[in-house]
């Protein structure tokens, strides 16, 4: 077996940490495991490799965009995680956002704006939220506040096109979907917006999994996300976030996007609402090894 890890996205290293932690597991869990960190000659180390199943432990672009499954598929390799179409689908916030429509999720207006329009005026009403609309873990993301003075100036490094969303207030709640069950639901706390650093580094936020929330908040959030699963035609395991408006109790609950590959690290949601369940990091990634696929 082959774990895939690392890669030229955005979340190369993130991606390097899930992939180390899975390999680890997966070891322990009795499989033949080679690291692979993904790189233009992918192809030609697979071919050399023979691996029986592949791990899709990337993350961001090209590794959870549809690429690597295309290729994967190309080859006949068994893959985890969701397949060519989903992951394309589902790494296009504002195409995700018309899927989540379509079903009748609850999710909050945006559109999609050339940077020169946003650096030059409000594209929409502050509070509002500009990031990229084909990436993950929070990068690139720019919150305008309502008192704002005029339009983000923005990093040169983001893209021509970007999303600019209404700000949905109030707490970040996420659910896990292993196969067709959803697992439970996280609060995650932070002192801040849930970014880069709050995901990724050690106390930079805490999750109370199980969410202390209204049980009628909880069976939504379960409801929806494994919809949200089903529509995008997810496979395997994905992990859906949601932002909550107290105070305006199942009104304010709304869809922000779902993961189709959702971190593997020390610090990630889905182990830790899998331990919850009584399924270890090991069984977890088994599971996954288990149920990988090619789509045809």
């Amino acid at each position: 077996m082959a774990v895939l890890m690392g890669g030229p996205s955005a979340e190369r290293e993130v991606s390097l940490s899930s992939g180390r932690e899975c390999a680890i597991a997966l070891r322990e869990a009795g499989y033949d495991v080679i690291e692979v960190d993904a790189g233009p000659d992918l192809a030609a180390v697979l071919t050399s490799e023979k691996p029986d199943v592949v791990f899709n432990a990337l993350h961001g672009r090209w590794g959870e965009d549809g690429c690597v499954q295309g290729l994967l598929e190309w080859m006949r390799i068994p893959y985890t995680h969701s397949g060519v179409l989903c992951s394309a689908l589902a790494m296009d916030k504002e195409k995700t956002k018309d899927a989540y429509r379509a079903a009748g999720l609850p999710v909050m207006d945006s559109v999609l704006a050339t940077r020169a329009d946003i650096e030059a005026a409000h594209v929409m009403a502050p509070p509002y939220v500009v990031k990229p609309y084909n990436e993950g873990s929070s990068v690139g993301v720019y919150i305008v506040r309502e008192k704002a003075n005029g339009p983000p100036t923005l990093a040169p490094e983001l893209p021509d096109v970007l999303m600019v969303e209404t700000y949905a207030p109030g707490r970040e709640l996420t659910t896990t979907v292993i196969g067709d069950k959803a697992l439970g639901v996280t609060d995650i706390v932070t002192d801040g917006w849930y970014d880069f650093h709050a995901k990724y580094a050690e106390g930079g936020s805490r999750h109370v999994v199980p969410a202390d929330v209204p049980q009628e908040i909880f069976d939504a959030c379960l409801d929806y996300a494994l919809r949200a699963h089903r529509v995008l035609g997810c496979r395997g395991v994905s992990r859906t976030d949601f932002r909550w408006d107290e105070a305006r109790g199942l009104d304010g609950l709304i869809l922000l996007e779902t993961n189709t590959q959702p971190g593997m690290t020390p610090t990630s949601l889905v182990p830790e609402q899998a331990a919850h369940e009584g399924i270890s990091f090991p069984e977890l990634c088994a599971w996954m090894v288990e149920d990988a696929s090619c789509d045809r």
